[in-house]
């Protein structure tokens, strides 16, 4: 052939900022995209003659030496019309032709082809001084084609010398990119990228042969290491990627341990998943992939969950949420859509109404999955909720249908360790406590006042983590707006608590003023009630909406706008105690005693600050003094 030069020819209006503008935006991307021509170049060959295309595969060559980064494909190759085509004109993947071909095949996911614009070869020049192309066609009789350019616009055109089917890449890697001549660094392109590509991938580093080497020398411990060396020639080289990943295949024909073995591979995890929902997909779109529910160690705050979004099982971004819904990121998991182009933009996902299908899709299919083992496997279903419910309450806060489709399935752990929907809560508290459910946000703390519910045989539910804070009040106003159903704290609800026993008569203005003296709060309001527990002297009752105000601000970080504490001192006309301190005169005894009693009930609601503490020791002890005297 005669020898060609000329200019790249850009077949598309503006084209060259668009690539620009996204497909340079990541250095690194040039090597998915040289890889992905490669599989299209293989794939390509399989579906105009299968029986060549057998044991097809990619080699990627790092020479440090002569400083080249080589991309070798045994695959369709290209002929002189098709470089000109595929290569000088910027916007055409494969020969006109053979994309008019594929445009007309419906089954485009088991095509295999990738890409669909023809841009990424062009990244290579964001890390080459010289890019070189060597290729012949598996057409009978074709010439060898050689392609160089030096800046990606000006190139020449020669006859090449390859002698076998396929395309050779090569990059004359700068020396401001050489990062791109250590292997590792080419591995962790590849594993990103890469790691699921349906064509083996073999990685290789090209090492300069030293003298030494080549040397036979003496006999004995050389011929040891001589044969360590031989049989290690033998052993085959392994492809760096999985060209079956395990969400290619049918759920049936996996087991758990493939599940927990995959989720340890793909997201570098010791622990095992609690459960996982396997996404096969073929109709009214292609969509396959796993989500794993992990075990969650932290608190609610601190969870992140990693969503490897790929297209024909090339990786293309991490946690898109225009794809993945928001609360759905706190999970783990791989989802392969074909029909996601891989210059996936975040503007053309925002307004695809496709892109909003395959979402409401997923969310769909993980509640069908939540609510059918909570149906059907109701045990472990139980089992999973101390780890899922951070998840599946902010999925519920965050997603209308999601919420739609849990309501019934939401469950509240009590603090006898049942676990009750809120209907079965209503239906066993209804006589004793029709309209509101009572918790605790920190059962330890708040033990006393607990005792005072689950003596009565009333259901205490444990809500503890940050989420419950708002989740409370999502239940309350927006869960069921007609509703008025309330949940109120252990230490906020009395009106539950009051006996209807006779109880003595105590002098309520005494006990009023000695309390306030006691705490140094001439304000402080004070109610003497008769509790059902005697046991119980003295509770802090705090208004159950400011206390949730505050605690927002507190958990968003804005504690300059929370509102003063809000609340009421109850003494327990039914407590020997309080009994005994109505008919006291008052003396310093008596405003030790009240004090005392006031800074437990202190204690039970929050920690006292170090300088009330150092206090309620020392009058601790003497309180002790004044009763070994006795």
């Amino acid at each position: 052939m005669e020898p060609i030069q000329g200019n790249v020819s850009i077949d598309a209006q503006n084209i060259m900022p668009i690539i620009k503008k996204w497909l340079y935006s990541d250095k690194d991307i040039f090597i998915r995209e040289v890889v992905s021509n490669g599989c299209d170049a293989i794939t390509k060959l399989r579906m105009v003659d299968s029986a060549a295309a057998q044991n097809c595969s990619i080699h990627v060559e790092v020479d440090k030496a002569a400083r080249e980064l080589r991309f070798i494909d045994d695959g369709i190759g290209m002929t002189e019309d098709e470089v000109k085509t595929n290569i000088n004109q910027v916007a055409f993947s494969g020969a006109k032709s053979f994309m008019e071909e594929y445009a007309k095949n419906e089954d485009k996911e088991n095509s295999g082809i990738i890409g669909h614009f023809g841009l990424g070869f062009y990244s290579v020049f964001m890390i080459a001084d010289k890019v070189t192309i060597d290729t012949l066609s598996f057409r009978e009789g074709a010439t060898p084609v050689r392609w160089e350019s030096e800046d990606g616009m000006a190139f020449t055109m020669t006859e090449g010398t390859r002698t076998t089917r396929g395309t050779t890449i090569t990059l004359h890697v700068s020396e401001a990119e050489s990062e791109f001549l250590e292997q590792w660094r080419v591995r962790e392109v590849l594993d990103r990228y890469c790691s699921f590509m349906s064509v083996p991938i073999y990685l290789e580093e090209i090492k300069e042969e030293k003298a030494d080497d080549a040397e036979v020398t003496g006999e004995g411990s050389n011929e040891v290491k001589d044969g360590e060396a031989a049989e290690a020639k033998k052993e085959e080289p392994k492809p760096i990627n999985d060209t079956q990943p395990l969400y290619t295949r049918a759920p049936q024909d996996c087991t758990d341990e493939d599940y927990k073995q995959f989720y340890r591979k793909v997201f570098h995890e010791y622990d095992d998943p609690l459960f996982w929902i396997h996404l096969n997909v073929d109709y009214p779109f292609k969509l396959k992939g796993i989500l794993y529910f992990p075990k969650i160690k932290e608190q609610f705050g601190g969870i992140e969950g990693q969503i490897k979004l790929y297209s024909g099982q090339v990786f293309v971004a991490d946690n898109i949420k225009e794809v993945i819904p928001e609360f759905l990121m706190l999970l783990k998991g791989v989802i392969d859509c074909a029909d996601f182009p891989l210059n996936v933009s975040r503007s053309f996902l925002q307004n695809d109404g496709y892109v909003r299908r395959i979402s409401n899709h997923i969310t769909k299919k993980v509640a069908d999955r939540l609510t059918g083992m909570f149906k059907t496997e109701r045990e472990t279903y139980e089992g999973f909720w101390p780890d899922i419910h951070p998840f599946i309450k902010y999925g519920v806060m965050r997603d209308e249908k999601f919420a739609e489709r849990m309501k019934d399935c939401l469950l509240f752990k009590t603090t006898d360790g049942k676990f009750l929907t809120l209907a079965e809560y209503k239906e066993r508290n209804s006589e004793k406590l029709p309209d509101k459910m009572v918790y605790t946000s920190d059962p330890a703390r708040q033990d006393a006042a607990i005792r005072l519910f689950t003596e009565r045989g009333i259901d205490v539910a444990v809500l503890d983590q940050p989420i419950d804070v708002n989740f409370v009040s999502y239940m309350e106003y927006s869960a069921d707006p007609e509703s008025k159903f309330r949940y109120c704290r252990v230490d906020a609800e009395l009106d539950s608590l009051t006996s209807s026993e006779e109880a003595p008569v105590l002098d309520t203005e005494k006990l009023t003023e000695l309390m306030r003296e006691a705490s140094g709060n001439k304000d402080l309001a004070v109610e003497v009630k008769p509790l059902v527990n005697d046991s119980v002297p003295v509770m802090l009752i705090e208004d159950e909406q400011t206390r949730r105000f505050n605690d927002m601000g507190r958990l968003y970080g804005h504690s300059e706008y929370t509102m003063p504490a809000k609340y009421n001192v109850v003494l327990n006309s039914r407590s020997k105690t309080i009994e005994k301190l109505s008919t006291r005169e008052k003396d310093e005894r008596s405003v030790l005693l009240a004090r005392q009693l006031y800074d437990l009930a202190e204690l039970s609601r929050q920690p006292l600050e170090a300088e009330q503490m150092t206090e309620f020791i020392r009058r601790s002890m003497e309180i002790v003094d004044i009763a070994a005297q006795m």
